[in-house]
């Protein structure tokens, strides 16, 4: 082997003891050597801790003579603490007007109400195949005067049936009704020499009468604007004559006409000088 070649295999090997010895080196630093660890367990007195905790809980507390006692408060029945207030009970209608005739042109009229003038009146006009019900609200006059003459009756306690001998069947029918107390007494006539039972009849008449008014009124206003003009002439004759329950009930009602544009100019015109009218004479 000649020396060039020898020296050659010397530095390949020496290469080779330089490549391992770098390899083992850099192993050694990847993975440091672990450590064992002992764990030391320390004893625990747990009679010390269970004394340590009473005295801070002991500590952090009230005094005996501090706690307040909670008190729940009971329903009183007799004030009725603590509980819904009773609902009211709905008005019942105390008097009753109706009016009957087959061939006229409102063939029957009938008029309900509370004590407080709340009520509603139902009507059958003769082209109509069902009644018509609208709700009503005397007012406080017309309830006053209405008041007066049921207490003048005596109504609940008098046997007087109102009809006179004669018949008069033809202009139709007329009965009063009261509820009140737990009592119900009816009276039924055509024709009366009571004057106080005639009083009360033209005043549920007037009442039938506003209240027919304004439900026409109102039909007109939708579906036939061009009849307002009749209706405001007819209800100008109604008021002169006093054929009305309250006309200034009514005064709202015409202002709003009054400013209606649905309904002729000359309408609202006669709507405006009725309640100039009206306010006059109150």
């Amino acid at each position: 082997m000649s020396k060039k070649r020898l020296a050659k295999t010397l530095l390949v090997g020496f290469s080779l003891i330089l490549a391992l010895t770098f390899s083992a080196s850099a192993q050694t630093k990847r993975q440091p050597s672990k450590k064992k660890t002992s764990k030391k367990t320390v004893p625990v007195n747990t009679k010390t801790v269970a004394e340590n905790a009473a005295a801070a809980i002991k500590k952090n507390s009230r005094p005996e003579n501090e706690i307040q006692p909670v008190t729940i408060e009971k329903p009183n029945e007799t004030t009725g603490i603590n509980s819904r207030p009773p609902v009211a009970a709905a008005d019942k209608p105390v008097y009753f007007y109706e009016f009957a005739k087959s061939d006229f042109l409102i063939s029957k009229i009938y008029i309900e109400h509370d004590e407080n003038g709340k009520g509603k009146i139902t009507f059958q006009k003769k082209d109509f195949a069902e009644p018509e019900t609208d709700p009503l609200q005397l007012s406080p006059a017309t309830l006053e005067r209405l008041k007066t003459i049921w207490q003048a009756l005596n109504f609940l306690d008098s046997t007087e049936t109102y009809q006179t001998v004669r018949d008069y069947s033809n202009l139709g029918a007329m009965q009063f009704s009261m509820k009140k107390d737990g009592r119900t007494r009816t009276a039924a006539f055509n024709w009366t020499d009571n004057k106080d039972a005639k009083k009360l009849a033209d005043e549920y008449r007037k009442i039938g009468q506003q209240s027919l008014w304004i439900f026409d009124i109102s039909v007109a206003r939708t579906n036939q604007p061009l009849e307002a003009p009749r209706l405001l002439d007819a209800l100008d004759s109604m008021v002169r004559r006093g054929e009305v329950s309250d006309a200034a009930q009514m005064i709202p009602l015409l202002k709003e006409l009054g400013n209606d544009e649905r309904i002729p100019l000359i309408a609202r015109n006669r709507a405006t000088k009725l309640i100039e009218k009206i306010e006059k004479n109150k």
